[in-house]
C-alpha cells in the first residue's frame, strides 16, 4: 500500500459532497495509478456510507480502465495475437483474472486435438476430428448471443463455464486452428460471425479469383457445423444482400477484437452501466486505424 500525508489526506476528502472538490481529488488520486487501488480497497472496507463506496468503487475501475488502456495499446502496436487480445477484453470485467490459466487451458485443448491429427486427413476430417474435441469430449456448447449476459463474451468464463456464444467460442476456434495449422479464418458476413476453411493452393493456382471460390466450407462456431456454398447463397438471398468479396475476406485478429469489444458494448447500453459502453467503445476506437 502507497502511503504519505498528501494521500491520507486525498483519501478523507473522498467523501466531500461538493462535486469539484470530489473531480479534483479522484483526478489526483488516479494520477497515483493503480499502487493507490489497495488503499482504495482498504477504505472501502472501513466506511458503510454506501454512496462514498460507491465512488471508490469507480475509482478503482477508473484506475483499471486506465491501465487496461496502456495495455491494449501496446498489444495494438506489438503482437496484436488474438489469444492476448481476448485476455485483454476479459480484464476489462475481470481485472485480477490469470492469463496463465486461459493459455493452460488451450494448450490442454491443442494437444488433445493433435493427438488425434494426421497429415492424410481431408479438410473435412481434420475439422472433424476438431469438433469432436471440443464439442464432445470437452463439452464446450453453444449459446445465441445475449446482450443480458456479458460472460459468455469474454475467453476466460467461456473456458470456465464451457459455454460461450458465436464471437467467444469462435475465437477459441480459430486460436486451436492456428495452433494446428488448420487454415480457418474468421470472415465478415453481415450479422453472423461465421468462420471458413480456406484453400491454401487456390490463392497461388488463381490469385484473381472471388474471395469465396478460396473457401473449402463454412463452419458455425456455436456447433461446429459445416455450411456449403449453396447455404451461403441462401443465407444472402434471404437478407436481400449480394455476396460481395469483402464478405468472404478473413479478418485478421485486430478487427476480430474490435467486433469482440463493440458486441460486448451492448450489454451495458442503459443508464446504470453507460460509461462501461462509452469506455469499451473508446477501446474499439484504437484499432480504427
Amino acid at each position: 500500500m502507497k502511503e504519505n500525508k498528501e494521500i491520507t489526506a486525498l483519501l478523507n476528502l473522498i467523501d466531500d459532497p461538493d462535486e469539484d472538490v470530489y473531480h479534483t481529488v479522484s483526478n489526483k488520486l488516479v494520477s497515483f495509478g493503480k499502487e493507490i487501488i489497495p488503499n482504495l480497497e482498504n477504505l472501502w472496507e472501513t466506511i458503510s456510507n454506501e454512496e462514498t463506496q460507491e465512488r471508490i468503487e469507480l475509482l478503482i475501475h477508473r484506475l483499471h480502465f486506465e491501465d487496461l488502456v496502456t495495455e491494449f495499446a501496446h498489444w495494438k502496436n506489438e503482437s496484436a495475437d488474438l489469444l492476448g487480445g481476448a485476455i485483454i477484453v476479459s480484464k476489462y470485467h475481470y481485472p485480477e483474472m490469470q492469463p496463465s490459466l486461459i493459455h493452460q487451458e488451450v494448450e490442454k485443448l491443442r494437444r488433445n486435438i493433435w493427438l488425434e491429427l494426421n497429415n492424410f486427413l481431408t479438410p473435412m476430417e481434420k475439422i472433424n476430428v476438431l469438433n469432436s474435441i471440443f464439442y464432445n469430449y470437452y463439452k464446450q456448447t453453444g449459446v445465441e448471443i445475449s446482450y443480458e449476459s456479458p460472460d459468455h463474451f469474454l475467453i476466460n468464463k467461456t473456458l470456465e463455464s464451457k459455454k460461450g456464444n458465436s464471437i467467444s467460442n469462435g475465437i477459441i476456434y480459430l486460436l486451436l486452428c492456428n495452433l494446428l495449422d488448420i487454415p480457418v479464418k474468421a470472415i465478415n458476413i453481415p450479422r453472423q460471425f461465421i468462420l471458413a476453411y480456406f484453400d491454401e493452393q487456390y490463392e497461388v493456382l488463381n490469385p484473381s479469383g472471388h474471395s469465396s471460390e478460396k473457401i473449402v466450407f463454412y463452419i458455425d462456431p456455436l456447433t461446429g457445423q459445416m455450411y456449403s456454398h449453396k447455404d451461403i447463397e441462401n443465407y444472402f438471398k434471404r437478407l436481400s444482400v449480394p455476396p460481395v468479396a469483402t464478405y468472404f475476406r478473413p479478418m485478421n485478429n485486430k478487427k476480430i477484437i474490435q467486433f469482440l469489444i463493440e458486441e460486448l458494448s451492448k450489454c451495458y447500453n442503459n443508464i446504470n452501466n453507460q460509461y462501461k459502453m462509452d469506455e469499451l467503445m473508446q477501446m474499439a476506437a484504437l484499432l480504427d486505424s
